[in-house]
């Protein structure tokens, strides 16, 4: 085996503190939001931005509190389907789950001046909105010339045997630079290295006449189960100027919550395979704030623009990895240990949201364009120096544009019919989609499709966001409302079971072939309203 790149280090194993972190996907997975509100909200695809009038506003444009005439309080739930679709080179695999939620609860309070002109009134909101939810379950099932073996020991490259054993009692996951997947890999038998050399080939094979011959997996399968959500707690004020100027600010107090379970079995032979099992957990709590301004030139035209402040986590890890090879019914176990990282840092992008909206008499519609730049997410530890995942941020990451539409129609004073769609581009660079290497300014390229930390090697690749929504709004009494709306998003992804790694000139040297993935969820909602 020769592979002229250097070794892969991890800079979370930084003298005592971070010794496992995320790295970029989970950056970018923990960056992302929902579309998730009020029924009303979600029946418009969430194009709010110029209109307000909806509690949803304070995690967007908190401008829209200030179109309050009246103090409610609002809740809403729903019921979600989830459906996860892989095709891995022609063998399709389905997967499923449903969820209920509790979605949001808020309150809101109008508190005028008597004044027709200058300040007209105050609002204040508190509000509680789950603007993520990780629940999936995806599975990948078929086969590829190469396997998770290959890259372990394209990973351990330059790594001498006796290092991933030691003497004088000190763990090398947590007093070395080696991959955690390396040493991992290297304890559980999936690796052996080349006579006399620091190079590693697959444990599984047979000795040519032109040297050492991988075996080809003849079945993978990869199970994948996530959980969790990010919580927001919102306290936002508005203002009323003349009924022509709007402006509001919010402060949210967000909660992290995720869990991910791994299983991962390649099959050679019938007395040959290896599995590979991951749990993660990463908690905390970060904040943020929102500022927004509506501007009503005339009777039937608003114009909305606000800035949503990146979020400030900080994080925390448990993690745990085993892993198993049995050849000939010899069987080679290990595992990590049972860890908790030390605290660190995550700031996700900042967001622009430029909004404008039409209103007449028995009518509405509305369109949001939401700009933000992922490129601008950061890792680091809590003295405030970057993690490696911060780098291999800046490089695989770039913009992303949500476009959403929407519109209500009064059929009667009482009941108004809502539709909306959504289109969300991916942030990934281009090489990132196409499973490649990028060139580095002096010529040569990476030696990792992208950066993986820990001993979790999947990961997906977002492709964009479509989503689809319709509604209906119900006025029982002056104060009393229900609001229903139905969701329909698909999630394309491509998802990998380890990354392709590469030699100093751009050739593939371990490749891994994508699974096209598909999400698809089916979400019902309801909200109950009361006006005062």
């Amino acid at each position: 085996m020769k592979r002229i790149t250097c070794l892969f280090i991890s800079a979370f194993f930084l003298a005592g503190g971070v010794a496992y972190a995320q790295g970029e996907m989970d950056a970018y997975k923990m960056s992302q939001t929902d579309l998730n509100g009020t029924a009303r909200y979600l029946g418009m695809s969430g194009a709010f931005g110029a209109l307000g009038g909806d509690i949803s506003s304070m995690s967007t444009n908190p401008a829209g509190l200030g179109i309050y005439r009246s103090s409610e309080v609002v809740t809403t739930i729903s019921l979600s389907s989830i459906k996860a679709n892989t095709n891995w080179n022609g063998s399709k695999a389905d997967e499923s789950k449903t969820r209920f939620n509790f979605d949001n609860i808020a309150y809101v309070g109008y508190f005028p001046t008597g004044n027709d002109e200058g300040i007209v009134g105050w609002n204040l909101g508190v509000s509680y909105n789950r603007v993520k939810s990780f629940n999936r379950t995806y599975r990948m099932n078929g086969a590829q010339d190469f396997s998770l073996a290959d890259y372990v020991a394209d990973l351990a490259y330059g790594v001498k045997p006796g290092d991933f054993k030691p003497e004088g009692g000190y763990d090398p996951y947590f007093n070395s630079n080696i991959s955690w997947l390396a040493i991992l890999g290297s304890d559980a038998g999936f690796i052996d290295p080349y006579d006399g050399k620091n190079e590693y080939h697959s444990a599984f094979g047979e000795q040519g006449a032109d040297g050492w011959r991988p075996a080809i997996p003849q079945n993978v399968d990869l199970l994948v189960n996530e959980k969790g959500s990010i919580g927001q707690y919102n306290f936002s004020f508005a203002t009323n100027i003349s009924d022509l100027v709007f402006l509001g600010a919010t402060v949210a107090v967000t909660d992290m919550d995720y869990s991910l379970n791994t299983s991962y079995a390649e099959d050679f032979t019938r007395t040959e395979w290896l599995t590979l099992d991951n749990g993660l957990t990463t908690s905390g709590t970060g904040y943020a704030f929102n500022l927004g301004a509506i501007v009503r030139p005339t009777d039937f035209l608003r114009l909305g623009v606000a800035y949503n402040s990146p979020t400030w986590y900080k994080l925390t890890d448990y993690f745990h990895g085993d892993a198993t090879t049995t050849i000939n019914g010899e069987e080679w176990k290990n595992n990590t240990p049972d860890y908790q990282s030390g605290s660190y840092h995550l700031r996700t992008p900042d967001r622009w949201i430029f909004s404008a909206a039409g209103v007449g008499k028995n009518f509405l519609v509305s369109v949001d364009y939401e700009l933000t730049n992922y490129k601008r997410m950061n890792l680091n530890d809590l003295d405030g120096n970057d993690l490696q995942s911060t780098d291999d941020i800046k490089k695989d990451f770039g913009m992303s544009g949500t476009l959403k539409v929407g519109a209500e129609v009064k059929i009667t004073p009482q009941f108004s019919v809502r539709a909306g769609t959504l289109w969300r581009t991916s942030p990934m660079k281009q090489h990132v989609k196409d499973g490649i290497s990028p060139q580095k300014a002096d010529g040569t390229y990476y030696a990792d499709a992208v950066g993986i930390v820990g001993t979790i090697p999947n990961y997906t690749v977002d492709k964009g966001t479509n989503s689809y929504s319709i509604g209906l709004g119900y006025r029982f009494t002056p104060s009393f409302y229900a609001d229903l709306a139905c969701v329909y998003r698909e999630y394309k992804e491509d998802a990998y079971a380890f990354p392709s790694t590469f030699r100093e000139n751009g050739e593939v040297f371990v490749k891994s072939d994508p699974a096209s993935l598909k999400t698809k969820t089916t979400q019902v909602a309801l909200t109950l309203g009361y006006k005062f």
